[in-house]
């Protein structure tokens, strides 16, 4: 580096005295160079910005930022050196102002290299529902500091849009886990979709093949669309329970309509449960068996059925 500040002097000395103009036009055309440079390099820049962010104009302004503010000042110290600046005081000085603005910005520092990689290796992008730091919410902006999101749920329960704003500091990115519903690239036309499922309680006395039909049916009739794009339909799992079983119907949903597909789902599957004389809803109960033995000539109390 020693070696390179001073081949930089040599250079300028070299250059001013070999050009026969007066010494301020001189460095007005250095100036004007170093400018033409940048707008260069801030055009090309600026390009691969929208390309990698697919066209989000704010990540595009935030880049722009801090490449002009990074350009500039490497700029001035590089001017500095090479007119004759001492390269130990540069570095003396560079280091000790890095040293207090990384102990004084550590976090607003952290955040601008959450920021780039979040902006270079895409987890997650405008319009994905996402859960950051227990929060769910469909992501609105991805700025410097902040990721802006319109929470889901919140003061209600399920997964629908409560028209809130949460900032998330970019900072916290780092430590945390991220959960994303769209994760996968976006020509995988099942990307846009996730699994869920709604759990029916059947009885034991139920008819198993009709419970079925019934909640295949139910999911098929409200999310035909989707299975007609990703050409997934929906199944049955199902488990043992001390009063019934578990029958888990599965199907793909898209992530900002979930409660509401689930809640058309359910009201199919209760009035067609509501209309069959097979199957019943399972809820918890308690059943006793009494046995009689009555003696010769004695009567039965009561009837078994009637209870009289």
């Amino acid at each position: 580096m020693e070696q390179f500040m001073k081949g930089l002097r040599i250079y300028f000395d070299t250059l001013l005295k070999k050009i026969p103009l007066p010494l301020g036009i001189v460095w007005i055309l250095i100036i004007l160079a170093i400018y033409l440079i940048y707008k260069i390099f801030t055009k090309l820049i600026e390009k691969a910005l929208l390309k990698a962010s697919r066209g989000d104009i704010n990540r595009v302004k935030s880049g722009i930022r801090i490449w002009r503010i990074l350009y500039w000042v490497i700029a001035i110290i590089l001017l500095l050196a090479g007119t004759g600046g001492n390269l130990a005081t540069l570095g003396l000085s560079a280091a000790f102002l890095g040293m207090v603005l990384g102990w004084s910005l550590q976090r607003p520092v952290t955040g601008v290299a959450a920021w780039f990689l979040v902006t270079l290796t895409k987890p997650f992008k405008i319009g994905d529902r996402v859960i950051i730091a227990g929060v769910i919410g469909d992501v609105q902006n991805i700025g410097i500091m902040y990721v802006t999101m319109e929470q889901v749920g919140g003061t209600t329960g399920g997964e629908e849009k409560s028209g809130r704003a949460v900032l998330i500091p970019t900072a916290v990115l780092f430590d945390q886990v991220i959960f994303n519903y769209t994760m996968r690239e976006e020509e995988v036309q099942e990307s846009k979709y996730i699994l869920d499922e709604i759990i029916i309680r059947v009885a034991y006395g139920s008819n198993w093949n009709a419970a079925e039909k019934i909640l295949i049916s139910a999911a098929k009739e409200i999310t035909k669309d989707i299975i007609g794009e990703i050409r997934k339909e929906p199944y049955i799992r199902a488990e043992f329970i001390d009063w019934g079983v578990y029958m888990r119907l599965r199907y793909y949903t898209r992530p900002v309509e979930r409660q509401e597909i689930s809640t058309n789902i359910t009201k199919v599957i209760f009035h067609k449960f509501a209309e069959s004389k097979e199957v019943k809803f399972a809820y918890p109960h308690s059943e006793a068996e009494i046995t009689y033995i009555a003696k010769a000539g004695e009567k039965v109390p009561f009837h078994p059925e009637t209870g009289k």
